[in-house]
């Protein structure tokens, strides 16, 4: 396992020039937002029927609709699969997602547990398991990506799965993604179960109105430093593009990975995905998105979160002879949305001085309407932009509060959001 090195053996240093402008280089990757995007709450039956978890049909029939033929299914049946599941103190959902991973239907799946120096009972849950699993403890916290470093080095398998250790699959994940793979496929995404801590289904994420961006992504990542993908959980990757890519910095990002993958490992093949709900994707309390309460705070990590993952894309686009267009962050609206929200609730710890909010509202408008979404939910999206630009600072924030962080809303806002969502489409 290598980190990919240039012809002379040197490894690879950012690329990022020392005078470009704070705006672009900034771009924000999606990370676990949950209930805080907007208009969410309880899934609409429309959406139920779009995304409902695989298990209408057998392993078997899956396959023989997709190849058509024995020899195919025993190829497929012979595909080796890594899932690795990287643990810090949620003893209490990890038993349930170990026995998820074992459960999976697919034959040569290895279940691989990263312990990042838990000091709940996890490690006592993890030895449970015995020789079911690989248990790799590590003796000292590292982070996000030391966990997955450690675990890509202990697994073999030809797919790789990280999955977070609060959350869990259904039986047939890593089949359907085994039907569907290819040998140009770098990347597999899929739709997640949004469910709290009694496992109740509360939504999708992504939500079913946006969709995945799939092939050749580079063009979007070069262009606005983002596509559409989704969390750790939903993620699945080649081997091979792995291993050019990792072991990825461990100092940059303690939080995050998944970002990080996401973002470079589209660089060395297809992106796929399917719209079918292959897990779940537990919302509770401790996990390190919802921190609603310091807003301002969680923008600037993401800020800080999208200047490490653009230096790592320029990097790995300079050692495939390409580069990052100028103003990226300024055409991605996911970012400009936390920009906003880091000028508005505390402009003096603000890191880029020269933002305006009608600037980055201008951007962000302009933006939305070039996305992939249905011409309502550009021109929605255009508008709340416009709206947090104009509009007096205190009412702004709210504004910004009640799309970002979902228990801010009004009342009535709340209400109405299954039936905003769906006008939106």
């Amino acid at each position: 396992m290598k980190r990919r090195r240039s012809r002379n053996g040197a490894r690879q240093q950012p690329a990022v020039s020392s005078t470009a402008a704070p705006e672009e280089i900034y771009p924000r990757f999606p990370l676990k937002v949950g209930t805080g995007r907007l208009f969410g709450g309880r899934m609409p039956y429309r959406l139920q029927t779009r995304c409902r978890r695989p298990t209408t049909h057998t392993r078997h029939e899956y396959r023989s609709d997709k190849r058509g033929s024995e020899r195919g299914q025993a190829l497929l049946d012979q595909t080796s699969v890594s899932i690795i599941i990287t643990n810090y103190n949620y003893a209490h959902f990890l038993g349930r997602c170990i026995d998820s991973a074992l459960a999976q239907d697919h034959p040569h799946t290895e279940v691989i547990v990263v312990d990042d120096a838990s000091s709940d009972e996890s490690p006592g849950i993890i030895r449970q398991y015995g020789d079911r699993i690989r248990a790799c403890l590590r003796p000292e916290n590292g982070g996000h990506a030391a966990a997955f470093n450690t675990g890509f080095a202990a697994s073999s398998g030809d797919i790789v799965f990280f999955l977070d250790a609060d959350d869990y699959l259904y039986p047939t994940a890593v089949s359907e993604v085994v039907n569907a793979w290819d040998a140009s496929t770098a990347q597999f995404q899929f739709r997640l179960h949004l469910v709290d801590q009694r496992e109740k289904v509360m939504d999708v994420f992504p939500p079913p109105e946006q969709p995945f961006d799939t092939g050749d992504v580079t063009p979007k990542l070069f262009h606005r430093g983002r596509y559409q993908t989704t969390v750790t959980s939903g993620l699945a990757f080649a081997r091979s593009a792995l291993e050019a890519v990792m072991p990825m910095p461990e100092g940059k990002f303690r939080q995050g990975a998944d970002g990080y993958l996401a973002t470079v490992a589209p660089l060395h093949g297809q992106v796929q995905a399917t719209d079918d709900c292959l897990g779940a994707y537990r919302m509770h309390g401790s996990n390190h998105s919802l921190f609603a309460e310091k807003l301002a705070e969680r923008a600037r990590w993401r800020m800080q979160h999208d200047f490490r993952r653009l230096e790592a894309l320029s990097a790995e686009a300079a050692a495939t002879g390409s580069q990052l267009q100028p103003g990226i962050a300024l055409r991605d609206p996911t970012h400009l949305e936390e920009r906003l929200a880091s000028l508005c609730i505390e402009e003096a710890r603000h890191p880029v001085r020269d933002d305006s909010r009608l600037r980055l509202a201008a951007a962000g408008a302009t933006a939305s309407l070039a996305m992939n979404y249905s011409i309502r939910r550009r021109a929605v999206e255009a508008a709340w932009f416009l709206a947090v630009g104009v509009l007096p600072r205190q009412l702004a924030t709210s504004v910004l509060s009640w799309k970002l962080v979902a228990s801010s809303r009004p009342a009535f806002l709340s209400l109405m959001s299954k039936t905003i969502r769906r006008a939106m489409g």
